[in-house]
C-alpha cells in the first residue's frame, strides 16, 4: 500500500493504491503514519517527501468499504481517540521535526486534503483538484483540516473554502495559499525530486530547528485539543439523518434532501 524509497537523505513515501486514486482505508492510513514516525527517527533521513502513485494523491476516505464511517480503527479505539485522522498532523508536524514536503500529484479530497495539508510545504500539480468535501457526505472537517486552513488562507477563505464545497486547481491552490508552488504533469517527479535536493543541501540541524520554531510559533492553538474536538464532531456529524441522506444523494449522484435532523 505504500512505496518508501531512500535517495541520498531523502525518503519519499508513496501512498500506492492507484487503481482506488489512493483512497484511504484504515491499513493504509495507520501506514502513512508508521513511516512518517519511522522517518522521524532515522537520523540518515534529513526531508520526508509524501506523495501519491499514479494520477492522485489520495481521494479520501475509501468508501467502498463497509459502511462504519468512524475515524476509529477497532483496536486503537480503545486505546486512543484520536485514530488516523489525527495522526496525520500528529506524526508530521509534532513527532517529526524534519521538514515534509508534500508532492501532490492529483486529487486531494477529505481526509487526503488533510494529509496534504499536514505537510510543512507543498508542490502541487497543474492538473490536481483540491477539495474538502465534507459537505457533500454530511461531514465535517477532520485530519487537522481546521488547524491547517486557516493558517494557510485565512479565516473566512478556510470557511467558505469547506462551507461551498469549493474545489481548487493547482494554479487556484497557489493562489489560494494551499501550495507554493504549482508544476506541470510531466516535470513534476523531477521537480519534487529536486526541491527535496535543494532543501537537503542545507543543515539538517539548521532544518529541524527552524520547523520546531515555526511549530511552535503556530501553536497557539492546543493541537491535541482541536483534533479531538475535530473527531467529535465529525462523529456527531455521521450519526446525523442528514448526514445518511448525504451519502445516499452522493452514491445515487442526486441532491441531497436535508431536514436538519
Amino acid at each position: 500500500m505504500l512505496k518508501i524509497s531512500d535517495r541520498g537523505h531523502v525518503r519519499t513515501i508513496a501512498l500506492n493504491r492507484p487503481e482506488k486514486k489512493n483512497a484511504l482505508s484504515e491499513a493504509l492510513a495507520w501506514a502513512v503514519v508508521r513511516a512518517v514516525d519511522d522517518a522521524a527517527q532515522d537520523d540518515d533521513v534529513w526531508i520526508v517527501a509524501i506523495t501519491g502513485s499514479g494520477d492522485s494523491f489520495c481521494s479520501g476516505l475509501d468508501l467502498s468499504e463497509p459502511e462504519r464511517f468512524s475515524p476509529f480503527s477497532p483496536q486503537n479505539a480503545q486505546l486512543d481517540d484520536l485514530g488516523w485522522v489525527g495522526h496525520f498532523l500528529l506524526s508530521i508536524r509534532k513527532r517529526c521535526d524534519k521538514p515534509v514536503v508534500g508532492g501532490i500529484n492529483g486529487v486531494a479530497v477529505g481526509a487526503g486534503l488533510g494529509l496534504a495539508m499536514a505537510t510543512d510545504v507543498r508542490l502541487v500539480s497543474r492538473s490536481a483538484r483540491l477539495m474538502a468535501g465534507y459537505t457533500r457526505i454530511g461531514g465535517s472537517p477532520d485530519a487537522g483540516l481546521t488547524i491547517t486552513l486557516p493558517q494557510a488562507m485565512g479565516y473566512e477563505r478556510a470557511m467558505r473554502f469547506m462551507a461551498e464545497n469549493r474545489s481548487l486547481t493547482g494554479e487556484e491552490a497557489v493562489t489560494w495559499g494551499l501550495a507554493g508552488e504549482v508544476i506541470d504533469e510531466d516535470k513534476f517527479a523531477a521537480r519534487l525530486e529536486a526541491y527535496c535536493d535543494e532543501l537537503g543541501a542545507w543543515s539538517p540541524i539548521t532544518l529541524r530547528l527552524l520547523k520546531r520554531g515555526l511549530v511552535s510559533a503556530c501553536g497557539a492553538v492546543d493541537m491535541e485539543h482541536q483534533l479531538r474536538f475535530e473527531v467529535a464532531n465529525i462523529r456527531r456529524a455521521f450519526a446525523s439523518q442528514d448526514a445518511q441522506e448525504a451519502r445516499r444523494a452522493f452514491a445515487e449522484k442526486r441532491v441531497p434532501r436535508f431536514a436538519g435532523k
